[in-house]
């Protein structure tokens, strides 16, 4: 076991959850991704629009920070075998799978920040079988790619 790998997920689920907790006694705000995103896209700008932009501007500040301090992305960006493995498709077909997300997360009311972390963490009957969802489609999406691509599963 890669006890750095673990110590640096262990950390970073502890920021999720403790920002999202913070929302929500600050705030009395779900930390569901997609919703704030969707809110600062449709809806005009609000007292609401700015806690939403500084929510999804500390998320992408994030990366920005870790590549202007160490470089890189981490071993992801630096080696993609080592952790997710290299992507299947090019830019077209991340952009459809990202359409299709956005699309499922406004089918599903919310997305797996909003159910996963924050909704299961409330014990949300809804948002446990939205996450269990989710994750359901995600293995079946994974199995039928790689038997039409040829890739071993």
């Amino acid at each position: 076991m890669d006890w750095s790998s673990f110590i640096q997920g262990a950390f970073g689920g502890l920021l999720i959850g403790l920002s999202a907790v913070m929302l929500m006694v600050t705030l009395g705000r779900i930390a569901g991704i997609s919703g704030m995103v969707s809110g600062l896209i449709f809806d005009r700008f609000t007292a609401e629009s700015a806690w939403r932009l500084a929510f999804v501007l500390g998320l992408i500040s994030g990366p920005l920070l870790l590549v202007v301090l160490n470089g890189s992305l981490g071993n992801v960006a630096g080696n993609p075998e080592a952790v997710v493995g290299a992507p299947i498709g090019g830019v077209p077909l991340m952009v459809v799978a990202g359409l299709l997300v956005g699309l499922g997360s406004g089918i599903g009311n919310g997305c797996t920040s909003g159910h996963g972390v924050c909704g299961i963490a409330r014990l949300s009957p809804r948002s446990m079988l939205a996450t269990l969802v989710f994750l359901l489609t995600g293995v079946v999406t994974v199995y039928v790619v790689r038997l039409m691509t040829g890739h071993s599963l």
